[in-house]
């Protein structure tokens, strides 16, 4: 999980009618917990790939056997030096997407682990292998009391669901140039007819929360240690029965804390009752949200997570019952270090899930460093989400770099989204959660901060524009197409992102995605004198549109394109949009890089059209002049 939490606002009984809040304190006291970003330092799992037509491949006692193979070449010693058996290897399950889980009899540590990959690698029967890693939470930022607020809890606490337009925010007078913008889209959809799987800890009752797929959900922790149930095996039911870890002992890299309840504040932003007189809004309200429990007691394991993926997607996987409400969208709030390729097997979840149709966003992570050694977020065919707080800056903890496609409002920790200093009394991320500091309690409300709570913002917004797409009887937007138009409608922070920090196109603007993903060819931005469009994707074929309009008395005015792959043509036009064989400038060169240059431009609205000759990405769209 990637989140820092604000201790939970006043319990909720679920007969009650309207929240009761507390006082909010002027001083919240800090936690940090770095277990999520160390490295995991031992491993008993293991996912392995078999090569086709091996023994292997096709038999769990086969499989087993190659493994203690490898492990007898091995040597062990107990720690007195003496000379050890090998631990045995088992064969566990196959997983969705065909690869086997091994389980040793005990952990290895690094040295032996990496001697141990080393030998299976070079068996000839053995495409790939992969420790089975545990995902951790990150949370931060807990305090034990709140406030009473005397107005609406969207008005007051719900910044990141608004316009980014200077407001004020009540509590602080800060102004919001950090919103996603969801009001902005409400008039065009609200989610109808699209199911959201949040693959997270589950999710908890509620009366601001729709739990109507709670049951034909499934928890596909099979670890009773992470469960916290007695037995191996999965059951059916997305519900969060608690992740805490106050008791002793607990594993090598697992800190001791409260349950978080994470699953069902993601839920929350993702798809919170909204129009109910209760509480707080969600993006998409009338979305339903599949919970898939992966995440319980320290995390969750790879193996887990990928099969919750596929299954939430519509994929088999052996064991479970098929999926009856397969997701168009999958939210992952959830992750940890390492490096993710398509042979991966998160890799090969997400690619198995956009083949079947669902958008996968994931959290880029908490770190403060490049996603690009962080999973899922570097995964390919994912949505990575960077955080921004209210004022628009990249929060200190994102993580950042080439991985991430947009940011979203996941929230600040202090005063002007600072790395350190005055504790924010606002800024955070307030949704749905639940009292209970081990097992379920009542029902309440509370902030967070992270990219946990950025995607959901993102994948709320998917749900949005796929829900007008059904709206308007279009069919829905493949996974590449939604990634085109969250970056090309993306808005600008106010507060630059540092070069250093790359992350992704620009903001959220969910009023602008669902606007687009409707009007298709003929949506068309406004652009600002002189600001640079980046991350803007183009399709062979494909016909993006821009407008600028230009005052009488302007001088060298510059069109242009440039950057990133692919290959563009630029075509301009005074009036009205660019046409195969009405246009008034054109340039079209290999490549990217167009321009139209006027020494002296008349006064008028100039159309742009940046038709794609092939795939681009990357690219950078610019019009400025020398205002008069």
């Amino acid at each position: 999980m990637h989140c820092l939490r604000l201790r939970l606002i006043g319990a909720l009984a679920l007969a009650t009618s309207l929240p009761a809040f507390a006082a909010q304190p002027s001083a919240l006291p800090q936690r940090l917990i770095g277990a999520a970003t160390a490295p995991q330092a031992s491993f008993d799992r293991f996912i392995v790939t078999y090569r086709d037509g091996t023994a292997a491949q096709g038999s769990a006692q086969s499989a087993a056997q190659v493994a203690a193979v490898a492990l007898g070449k091995m040597s062990f010693t107990t720690a007195s030096g003496a000379r050890a058996a090998a631990p045995v290897a088992t064969h566990m399950r196959k997983l969705g997407i065909g690869a086997s889980l091994i389980k040793l009899s005990r952990k290895l540590d690094a040295t032996q682990t990496a001697s141990f990959l080393a030998r299976m690698a070079a068996d000839p029967s053995v495409k790939s292998i992969v420790p089975d890693r545990m995902r951790h939470a990150v949370k931060d930022l807990r305090a034990d009391d709140a406030f009473v607020p005397d107005d609406t809890y969207y008005l007051k606490d719900q910044w990141h669901l608004r316009a980014p337009d200077g407001t004020a925010d009540t509590d602080d007078a800060v102004p919001n140039f950090g919103g996603s913008n969801v009001a902005g889209a409400w008039s065009l959809a609200d989610g109808s007819g699209i199911t959201v799987a949040v693959v997270d800890t589950g999710i908890t009752a509620h009366p601001d929360l729709d739990t109507s797929l709670a049951d034909a959900g499934y928890d596909f922790i099979t670890d009773p240690f992470v469960s916290g149930r007695a037995d191996e095996g999965r059951v059916p039911g997305g519900w969060d029965t608690g992740d805490w870890t106050t008791e002793e002992p607990w594993s090598d890299n697992c800190l001791m804390e409260p349950s978080s309840w994470h699953g069902t504040h993601v839920a929350g932003t993702v798809a919170e009752l909204t129009n109910n007189a209760l509480g707080m809004a969600g993006v998409a309200y009338h979305a339903k949200v599949l919970p898939v429990r992966v995440l319980g007691h320290c995390g969750g394991y790879d193996s887990d997570i990928a099969d919750g993926i596929l299954w939430a997607a519509g994929g088999h996987v052996d064991g479970v019952p098929d999926n009856t409400h397969p997701a168009q969208v999958i939210n992952m709030s959830l992750g940890g270090q390492g490096q993710c390729s398509a042979d991966d097997p998160m890799g090969q979840a997400i690619a198995g899930a956009n083949a079947l149709g669902a958008v996968v966003v994931v959290a880029a992570g908490n770190s403060g460093d490049d996603a690009t050694y962080y999973s899922p977020a570097s995964c390919p065919g994912a949505i990575t989400v960077a955080s921004v707080g209210i004022s628009s800056r990249l929060a200190f903890y994102s993580n950042f770099g080439k991985p991430v496609a947009v940011a979203a409002p996941g929230g600040g920790v202090y005063v002007n989204d600072a790395s350190s200093g005055l504790r924010a009394s606002s800024g955070f991320v307030y949704q749905a959660l639940n009292a209970g500091e081990t097992v379920v309690g009542d029902p309440t409300y509370g902030g967070y901060a992270g990219t946990s709570q950025a995607t959901p913002h993102v994948s709320g917004t998917v749900a949005l524009m796929q829900s007008a797409r059904l709206a308007s009887s279009q069919p829905l937007l493949s996974p590449a197409q939604v990634l085109a138009v969250l970056k090309q409608t993306a808005h600008k922070p106010k507060i630059a992102v540092p070069a250093a920090t790359p992350a992704g196109a620009g903001i959220v603007d969910a009023g602008a995605a669902v606007q687009m993903a409707v009007l298709g060819d003929s949506y068309t931005p406004q652009l600002s004198n002189g600001a640079l469009l980046t991350g803007v994707s183009s399709f062979a074929g494909v016909s993006t549109y821009y407008k600028i309009d230009v005052p009488a008395g302007a001088r060298s005015l510059v069109i242009r394109t440039f950057g990133g792959s692919g290959d563009v043509t630029l075509q301009v036009k005074v009036g009205d949009r660019p046409a195969d064989a009405s246009y008034d400038y054109v340039s079209a060169h290999a490549g990217n890089a167009e321009s139209v240059v006027l020494a002296r431009p008349a006064a008028g609205t100039y159309f742009l059209r940046v038709l794609g000759v092939k795939d681009a990405q990357n690219l950078s769209v610019q019009a400025s002049f020398i205002a008069p």
